[in-house]
């Protein structure tokens, strides 16, 4: 017997433009059921980073605006203290999040800002090209490491997530995965936390989710998934740090 599901209201129903395997896709989907659940579409305003996800709104039907280049923590700070009463998240990737926009996400998390902050980390800049990123692991190749990332030129991968636990202002802190139905749930129950914990004004919530980019990684999709639980994994491990 067959079974239909219901395409969550907050969801457009569009043609991707994700390469296959990604994971984009699902987290999108899992954000609009989890911004439904809570009754919050009509008060939730997305920033949409600069990298693959840079036309999140093109499939959520709620209010979202795009930031410059790692500015989405900058923006997302300025719309949440004009409008409290709104719920305000960013969806950035992690060249944007962890290079160019460093500095916004530390001092964002270290004033405890009411934001929610969902980070998706395929290790890898998968729209410009393939280069390495913050969070490129050690040996992985990438269009600016042909021979791998080694400690001596690029030095270790950055574990932002770890850093940002330290900090007073933040109240969760969380890494999970996309590799399996147990896995996707684990990371809609992280998000819907998050948003929970802004509505309750706990401070600074943020959810890092370890991604599949098959087309960088030159795998196929289930090659990618492998190698996301067999690599990216021990580098990045999967988990609650606060």
């Amino acid at each position: 017997m067959s079974r239909s599901y219901k395409r969550p209201a907050s969801l457009v129903d569009r043609p991707t433009h994700y390469c296959p395997g990604c994971g984009h896709g699902i987290l999108h989907r899992l954000v609009a059921e989890v911004i439904d659940e809570l009754g919050i579409r009509e008060k939730v305003i997305s920033v949409a980073p600069v990298g693959c996800a840079v036309v999140a709104y093109d499939y959520w039907d709620f209010d979202s605006i795009e930031a410059a280049h790692g500015r989405a923590l900058a923006v997302a700070t300025g719309i949440k203290r004009v409008r409290p009463g709104n719920v305000v998240f960013t969806y950035q990737g992690d060249g944007d999040l962890a290079a160019i926009g460093t500095a916004e996400t530390v001092h964002a998390a270290n004033r405890g800002e009411d934001l929610t902050v969902l980070f998706v980390n395929n290790a890898v800049y998968g729209m410009t090209g393939g280069q390495m990123a913050p969070t490129t692991i050690l040996d992985q190749k990438t269009a600016t490491t042909p021979r791998g990332r080694t400690i001596r030129d690029e030095g270790y991968p950055l574990k932002i997530l770890e850093m940002l636990a330290l900090l007073e202002g933040v109240a969760l802190a969380e890494r999970t995965t996309l590799l399996d139905p147990k896995e996707v749930l684990n990371t809609r129950r992280a998000i819907k936390e998050a948003f929970e914990n802004q509505m309750a004004r706990k401070g600074f919530s943020i959810v890092e989710i370890l991604s599949m980019c098959p087309t960088y990684a030159g795998k196929s999709p289930q090659d990618a998934m492998r190698w996301v639980s067999e690599s990216l994994s021990k580098t990045f491990p999967p988990g609650r740090l606060k």
